[in-house]
């Protein structure tokens, strides 16, 4: 929401202030972003929450789907070979096909997303040795120490 008054265009603003107020993302009189009330002011989550996450993806989601997709196959070329030399037929095989279509996109975006999951803790970790590899290089003693 962006929220722009400016004094003589028919809005009341109070005496003594330009009559320019901005907002971005997020409704008047309450904070945006993760400080938003009812959440938990955290925002992110810890390397083991992404372990977590992405074994789930990896034990539980992808096992999961792959048995759904491959019973809804099995029931949709079942009944294509049913109804064959129908319509019925070659529109049961359309969607099927259309059926595999979505779920190798579906198993690419878990894949994709177990990765990013178990690569992000990786790469907190790494920059912050950077970060403090970088520091200890700078040595212990401040340039403020002789004032």
């Amino acid at each position: 929401m962006i929220k722009v008054s400016r004094p003589g265009e028919g809005l009341d603003v109070p005496e003594g202030e330009n009559g320019t107020e901005m907002r971005l993302n997020g409704v008047e009189g309450s904070p945006a972003g993760p400080l938003t009330p009812g959440g938990g002011g955290t925002f992110g989550s810890t390397p083991s929450e992404k372990r977590t996450a992405a074994n789930t993806i990896e034990t539980e989601l992808e096992p999961n789907t792959n048995k759904a997709a491959g019973g809804a196959k099995e029931s949709t070329t079942a009944a294509a070979t049913t109804f064959g030399g129908w319509e019925t037929s070659s529109g049961l095989k359309k969607v099927a096909e259309a059926w595999e279509q979505q779920v190798r996109v579906l198993m690419g975006r878990l894949g994709a997303e177990k990765s990013s999951l178990r690569g992000a803790s990786g790469l907190f970790t790494q920059n912050d040795q950077h970060t403090g590899d970088g520091l200890r290089a700078l040595g212990t003693k401040s340039k403020l120490d002789g004032l």
